[in-house]
């Protein structure tokens, strides 16, 4: 922030104030506008990006499974294969041990195919839980990606709308705090904040405050009316100015 040179009145102090407000109160209606559409939009953007990672890993592990399927088919091809090896050996054989040998691998190989065969039935059980949580995933992903695309669509009107508008507020709201020393600054921006309206300065109307509405003496309304010096409410802590001073400030 620039360094105030100028030494303001009170009264000057409390017009750059109000108009201050009033800048931020048009900006906080822009805000209004937009409501919950920006933090939903991101909220659906990291939930699509989560959903995204879920289906790769899901494709990845069918992936995985497939090719175990392959392996083990491949494994009961090599078996059969030395089966049927094992088979034309036998029929040569030229004693009992030699038989007993080829027979005990033949076993070997058939039990081979057996325990490949329950693999593939598990893998296959596996897998098809994977296909239906794959399909559960793009269909969470397109209707997460529909809403998405309304919601941006909703948002993306409104900033179109309210560019404009938005970039004139802003202007003139940096343009106005160059004329707020710092220490009456720093309170109006404490003080916005601790209300989710936003508003710090609020006008004294039907003898209440335009904050809280909490009710001003009339001592303290007479004092308010003479912008010797910045008055605060006793009860909201937010910064009082008379109407009449509060609607001669226009802000366009």
């Amino acid at each position: 922030m620039a360094t105030v040179n100028k030494d303001y009145s009170v009264e000057e102090k409390l017009v750059g104030l109000i108009k201050l407000q009033k800048i931020d109160s048009k900006l906080d209606e822009i805000e209004i506008l937009k409501g919950e559409l920006p933090m939903e939009v991101s909220d659906l953007e990291d939930e699509i990006t989560g959903l995204n990672s879920r289906r790769t890993r899901i494709e990845e592990e069918i992936n995985g499974i497939t090719e175990f399927i392959e392996g083990k088919k491949n494994l009961m091809k090599e078996s059969e294969a030395l089966i049927k090896k094992y088979e034309k050996q036998s029929d040569n054989v030229k004693n009992s041990r030699e038989f007993e040998a080829i027979s005990k691998e033949m076993e070997m190989q058939q039990l081979e195919i057996k325990l490949a065969e329950k693999h593939i039935r598990d893998a296959n059980e596996e897998l098809g839980e994977k296909v239906k949580a794959l399909e559960i995933a793009k269909k969470q992903i397109g209707v997460k990606e529909g809403v998405l695309n309304h919601k941006k669509g909703e948002l993306e009107k409104i900033i179109v709308d309210t560019e404009k508008e938005e970039k004139h507020f802003k202007k003139i709201s940096d343009a106005a705090r160059e004329g707020i020393d710092e220490r009456l600054m720093y309170s109006y921006d404490r003080i916005r904040k601790s209300y989710r309206n936003g508003l710090a300065v609020v006008p004294v109307e039907r003898d209440a405050c335009g904050g809280c509405f909490n009710s001003i003496p009339p001592q303290r309304q007479s004092e308010i009316r003479l912008h010797k010096k910045v008055i605060v409410c006793e009860n909201c802590g937010r910064i009082l100015v008379d109407a009449d001073l509060n609607d001669s400030v226009a802000v366009k």
